[in-house]
């Protein structure tokens, strides 16, 4: 009986999923620093971005502390048709500012329940990159401050996502 249960125990432990595991931000975000334009390099595919290329997210700081999001993409090819989605965002972990909730709908009122998680999990020194991600590592987005980046850098990014137990099999990369 006891070896059944160290067993059945043991099992239990090694079913994790790696959405049960804890995801780490970085330890401080300066908003200011972070805000202006970042182009998404790659990104897990998601139903709202369907067909986008080109893509784009630029956040700007509100004098009450919340920030305006715009995000763009461009059709099947970088001169494709230009879509444009406007969101507002809040941080929701005040100590790092790495924890914020993207509501793209009804912005003018916080209804966390419509918002989308936005953690900050990897940052450049210079804020030159960022990882972004959610604890249920459904989504995954690598941003910079530049439409490319090296192959070595990338490569460094795709390590630091696996290591915080993200598929990377499933990243797009984006065209600019």
């Amino acid at each position: 009986m006891k070896q059944l249960f160290l067993m059945l125990l043991f099992a239990s432990c090694t079913t994790l999923s790696a959405n049960d595991l804890p995801l780490d931000t970085v330890n401080s975000v300066d908003l200011e620093r972070y805000s202006g334009k970042w182009y998404e390099i790659a990104r897990f595919e998601q139903k709202f971005q369907k067909n986008c290329t080109a893509v784009t997210a630029t956040y700007r700081v509100r004098k009450d502390g919340d920030v305006d999001v715009t995000n763009t993409c461009r059709k099947h090819t970088p001169d494709g048709e230009l879509k444009i989605a406007k969101a507002k965002a809040w941080v929701i972990d005040k100590d790092t500012n790495a924890k914020l909730k993207v509501q793209f709908f009804l912005r003018a009122i916080k209804l966390p329940f419509f918002a989308g998680n936005y953690w900050i999990l990897d940052l450049g020194p210079d804020y030159e990159y960022a990882i972004i991600g959610d604890p249920s590592r459904k989504y995954l987005w690598f941003l910079s401050r530049t439409s490319s980046i090296s192959e070595e850098l990338y490569q460094e990014l795709i390590d630091k996502a696996e290591d915080m137990s993200f598929d990377t099999s499933k990243l797009l990369k984006t065209i600019h």
